[in-house]
């Protein structure tokens, strides 16, 4: 009479203790000693995967739950035992899954492209940036512009804090589109000026060439912008008109025109081109009309211009200057 073989059943508890074994939580085990069930090689291969995906933040014993799960549920559907010699090719067949658990996160990770981020201080203005598609952003001061070092996908998406002038490369098969906080903006190709709050929650956009598509962050307010056009826009409203300012992008350009403006005109423009306060108490002197064209100069340059031609006289304290008459 032959001799029955016979076969034990393994437990839920030696499953977990092989997992604790392999993950390193346990060292040593008394019910697991037997070298066809973890043998050094197989030991050493878990380490190395668990090694390699580290920094990957993969849960070596969340991925060995689930596999030594779906062997249980298996175990009980067909009521048979599990021999103790099929521990080698399920530990192989959890190792397994744990690298195309690690090979997907790390293949997730490079489709993701790196972001990179561009900060202007409250003295800088006019800084360059080439996006990866020769777009061309030029940042006003303290602003920021976050976007990928590559444009993947159906769209070219960047981000923008403050303000800046852009002038985009035309692709129609891959919009560029701007998060400007409260609101998206949507171009093909085109040349336009940014400004991410305009003082009265507001998205406020000035178009040079092209067209923009201008939507709010709820989806409830769209704008199409034409070249001369600033839109505004915020969740609750939204509106467009021609721009009449000659000197709206004169932070980027450098260059003020006047014909016969006002001084009260041009100490606003030079705050917003030089961030600097000219400041006078004088109604009559606001009310002086000024005819002339600065380009490059700086503002130190421009208030003595204006003093002299006036007969004026300021006063400078760090970057504010109080006007007076002489």
């Amino acid at each position: 009479m032959k001799k029955k073989n016979t076969i034990k059943r393994i437990s839920h508890k030696k499953w977990t203790e092989a997992a604790a074994l392999l993950s390193g939580e346990a060292t040593s085990t008394d019910s697991i000693t037997d070298n066809s069930v973890v043998d050094d090689k197989l030991k050493k291969q878990w380490d190395d995967i668990k090694m390699i995906h580290s920094e990957d933040n993969i849960n070596v014993e969340q991925a060995w739950a689930k596999v030594s799960g779906r062997i249980v549920t298996a175990e009980k559907k067909e009521e048979k035992a599990v021999s103790r010699n099929l521990m080698p090719m399920l530990i192989r067949i959890a190792a397994s899954v744990l690298i195309v658990i690690g090979l997907g996160w790390a293949g997730y990770r490079a489709s993701v492209p790196k972001q990179i981020l561009v900060t202007s201080s409250s003295t800088e203005k006019n800084i360059a940036i080439s996006l990866p598609d020769r777009s061309v952003v030029r940042l006003n001061r303290n602003s920021t512009l976050s976007y990928p070092a590559r444009f993947r996908g159906k769209t070219r998406n960047v981000v923008l804090k403050g303000e800046a002038y852009f002038n985009i490369t035309r692709d129609e098969s891959k919009p560029f589109i701007i998060n400007a906080g409260g609101a998206d903006i949507k171009v093909l190709g085109t040349s336009f000026n940014v400004i991410t709050d305009n003082g009265n929650n507001q998205v406020e956009v000035f178009v040079t060439s092209g067209s923009v598509l201008l939507t709010s962050r709820n989806g409830e307010q769209k704008i199409t912008l034409k070249p001369g056009l600033i839109g505004r826009i915020s969740d609750t409203k939204s509106s467009s008109e021609v721009n009449l300012n000659n000197n709206y992008l004169s932070w980027n350009t450098e260059k003020l025109v006047y014909n016969g403006e006002t001084l009260d005109k041009v100490f606003s423009d030079l705050k917003r081109v030089y961030n600097i306060d000219v400041i006078t108490h004088d109604r009559v002197i606001k009310d002086y009309t000024l005819t002339t064209v600065f380009e490059g100069q700086p503002h130190d340059t421009i208030i003595k211009v204006i003093c002299t031609t006036f007969n004026l006289r300021y006063e400078k304290e760090d970057e504010s200057y109080l006007i007076m008459r002489r």
